[in-house]
């Protein structure tokens, strides 16, 4: 079976960065591009789809200072909130037009009020606006043995699927995709052709038929597949592929990027605590 694919890890300098706002641009419905420029990327690596930086914002109700961790158990404590998340990086450019840009794209939330700060930051993020952004620490480069490849996936996992993709090239790919808004498909417009078959579905049901659409997939030895998004709607799927269809670990890719209810989800902790060959 797939024991043959085999990952490469590939560790980075571990690097903070103080950036600034270059512009801002809305890509697709409630998704949102932040390209940052400053001398500090430089030699900036992200090499695998699941890359992942670490993003430092402003409190909201402070001043707009960004407070980050001391560096060593010697430094004194910041002196205010740390907030950060993480995000994967959308595409980096070692020359642009002012230097180094580095893109980041954000889920914007419907309604203002349930935004966290860092869907908050994004909607009203200016140029020249600050941000402090660490990492990647490292890179889990996949095999370069895949024949086919299944990408689920709902808005917040969107850039890793480009990455994705990019990797990719023309090795055959089945996209299915859950998203509050149908037009949100725009964002990967760009990304379509003849051995890409994506699938948008939105609705309250939507669970329930993406995972009826995976069900009735014929998935080989040599199919990766990747699940990231909401982390309580992969365990499901996740249970089916490595239980029912006792694909090994090397052959799933499973992330919860997010979890309803929580805040600030650490996307290392177990996706599924129950499972006890969880990755």
């Amino acid at each position: 079976m797939s024991e043959h694919f085999e990952w490469t890890r590939v560790m980075h300098e571990l690097k903070r960065r103080n950036l600034r706002v270059l512009r801002s641009e809305q890509i697709a419905p409630r998704m949102q591009r932040i390209t940052v420029v400053g001398e500090d990327l430089e030699g900036f690596v992200a090499l695998a789809p699941g890359d992942h930086v670490k993003v430092f914002f402003p409190d909201p109700a402070g001043d707009g200072t960004i407070f980050t961790p001391a560096r060593d158990k010697e430094a004194p404590a910041p002196a205010g909130e740390v907030i950060a998340r993480d995000y994967t990086p959308f595409a980096f450019c070692a020359e642009g037009e002012q230097g180094p840009e580095l893109d980041l794209d954000f889920v914007l939330h419907a309604n203002d009020s349930h935004s966290g700060p860092a869907a908050a930051w994004a909607a009203k993020a200016a140029p020249g606006d600050p941000l402090v952004v660490a990492g990647p620490r490292g890179s889990l480069v996949p095999p370069s043995n895949i024949e086919e490849a299944i990408l689920l996936a709902d808005e917040s996992a969107l850039p890793a699927v480009t990455r994705w993709l990019d990797l990719l090239g023309d090795t055959p790919v089945v996209g299915l995709f859950t998203v509050d808004n149908p037009e949100t498909a725009s964002y990967l417009a760009s990304y379509e052709g003849p051995s890409r078959n994506f699938h948008w579905v939105s609705g309250e049901d939507r669970a329930d038929r993406i995972k009826t659409a995976l069900e009735g997939l014929n998935i080989g030895e040599r199919t990766m597949v990747f699940l990231a998004g909401e982390a309580s709607s992969l365990i499901p799927l996740r249970r089916y592929l490595r239980r029912e269809l006792g694909l090994p670990k090397q052959q799933v890719d499973a992330h919860g990027y997010w979890k309803k209810g929580e805040a600030n989800l650490d996307h290392h902790a177990p996706l599924d605590p129950s499972d006890p060959d969880e990755d």
